[in-house]
């Protein structure tokens, strides 16, 4: 039922993303005998501006290579065509996320010389974390691009006057509109907000504004009960006060 949906877009590149990250930085580490560090940068740099290549750069290319091994091929291997319908853009949106990981790559320094005066700079490139390859990859899903549902070995544009503008390998593709989140549905195993907890104050994806799909929301009081400024009494027990607080709690109507 969630076929070819924005979600299904960004799982399935939030997923080869994170398999490109996990093996890149187990190679670094020295837990993979496969690999180990981006040995093609060993020699080089700018001795005239002061750095070289040093240290252990993360072996992206094995990673991504392990990736569109793991991933890919049994796709490919499943339906005998790589370039039919959903499984074109699934791909697409696999290579989407090892894209985002290589993007994100950042070159990291430390300086050599008398009293850290930085005359000598040995350099190597490392991945940004997890959590900013994420973001990227939520910006991509955000602004994610519908494609036509006649599809072809040629993913195009579902809007045909946008056709001839081209799509990035960046960019996550959908065809199918996403199905309501908001109400319930037990065929699609949809359970809906009704009743879930929000954030009053938030203006982000837990606030109730949001979460709550304009419905409103109910707000109750709850009493915490709890053991607190516990002292240690000679000889041996430990002596506690008994703590009230009321908090207020907001649910979706």
């Amino acid at each position: 039922c969630f076929a070819g949906t924005k979600e299904t877009a960004f799982i399935h590149a939030v997923t080869s993303a994170g398999l490109v990250h996990a093996v890149t930085r187990s190679c670094s580490a020295g837990n993979v005998t496969e690999c180990s560090c981006d040995t093609s940068l060993r020699h080089g740099g700018s001795a005239s501006e002061g750095w070289h290549w040093g240290g252990c750069s993360d072996d992206i290319h094995y990673g991504m290579s392990f990736s569109r091994k793991f991933l890919d091929v049994p796709i490919k291997n499943l339906t005998g065509k790589s370039g039919s319908g959903l499984v074109a853009m699934n791909l697409h949106n696999n290579e989407a996320g090892r894209q985002a990981v290589a993007k994100l790559m950042s070159v990291d320094c430390r300086c050599h010389g008398v009293s850290g005066s930085c005359a000598v700079k040995t350099c190597w490139k490392t991945m940004s974390s997890f959590e900013k390859v994420g973001w990227f990859l939520k910006d991509k899903y955000e602004n994610s691009i519908q494609i036509s549902d006649r599809l072809k070995k040629k993913l195009r544009r579902k809007e045909k006057s946008q056709r001839k503008i081209p799509f990035g390998k960046e960019d996550l593709l959908y065809v199918n509109k996403s199905p309501n989140y908001c109400v319930e549905d037990q065929k699609l195993g949809i359970p809906g907000t009704q009743g879930r907890e929000c954030n009053r104050t938030s203006e982000g994806p837990d606030g109730c504004n949001l979460l709550c799909c304009g419905r409103g929301y109910n707000t109750h009081v709850v009493r915490h009960v709890e053991r607190c400024e516990c002292k240690f009494v000679w000889c041996c027990y430990v002596r506690c006060r008994r703590c009230e607080t009321m908090t207020d709690v907001h649910t979706c109507k």
